[in-house]
């Protein structure tokens, strides 16, 4: 039962490993707070959903299976934004878009449909809790070097007076070559371990 928690967060990691979920870590992996409110709010809904998937799993019929999946993990979006514009009004606007996107993340589909729609809730919470702290430790990672680089911050915070930003680390081709340089040296990793 450890590995449907654990393999999420390393072995198969959604983002560095199975690279889903690009669209929102490229977009919102400017700064800390954006990578772990997104990563939060996945989890959230990947835990939520795939509760709900698996404990109707036997009972809705093969032919509505994917639309029934997409309303249910869509409950789970509404709650989370709903949450979020009322209790993180900054981050509900920094995340934008992102947030209701989360509805037509792989991530979320894919694991309902592979993983939730075949197993029990409890391998489901696992499985899902794995995988979105595997999602929300990418993006924080990435965030962490993009602000960082980009931003010259650290949660907002400046790392020192003399430090010169490279604001390309802040734009679409930053976020490239952060998770392809990060990709780089897990696989790196992986094989010097083998």
């Amino acid at each position: 039962m450890l590995h449907e928690f654990t393999k999420g967060i390393w072995k198969e990691n959604p983002t560095f490993k199975m690279a889903l979920g690009l669209c929102p870590t490229l977009a919102i992996s400017t700064s800390v707070s954006n990578g772990f409110g997104m990563g939060v709010a996945a989890t959230f809904v990947l835990v939520g959903a795939n509760i709900f998937i698996s404990l109707v799993r036997n009972i809705v019929p093969e032919k509505v299976r994917i639309p029934c999946f997409v309303v249910i993990i869509a409950t789970f979006v509404t709650i989370v934004e709903l949450v979020m514009k009322a209790y993180a009004p900054l981050l509900s606007r920094s995340l934008g878009i992102y947030v209701p996107l989360i509805v037509v993340n792989c991530i979320v589909l894919g694991r309902a449909e592979a993983f939730s729609s075949k197993n029990s809730p409890i391998r489901s919470i696992l499985d899902s809790l794995g995988m979105g702290l595997g999602f929300t430790w990418a993006l924080v990672v990435i965030s962490l070097i993009r602000e960082s680089i980009g931003n010259g911050t650290i949660f907002g915070f400046s790392i020192h007076k003399s430090f010169e930003p490279a604001l390309f680390m802040i734009l679409a081709p930053g976020a490239l070559l952060t998770i392809g340089l990060l990709v780089g040296a897990i696989n790196h990793f992986m094989d010097k371990r083998k």
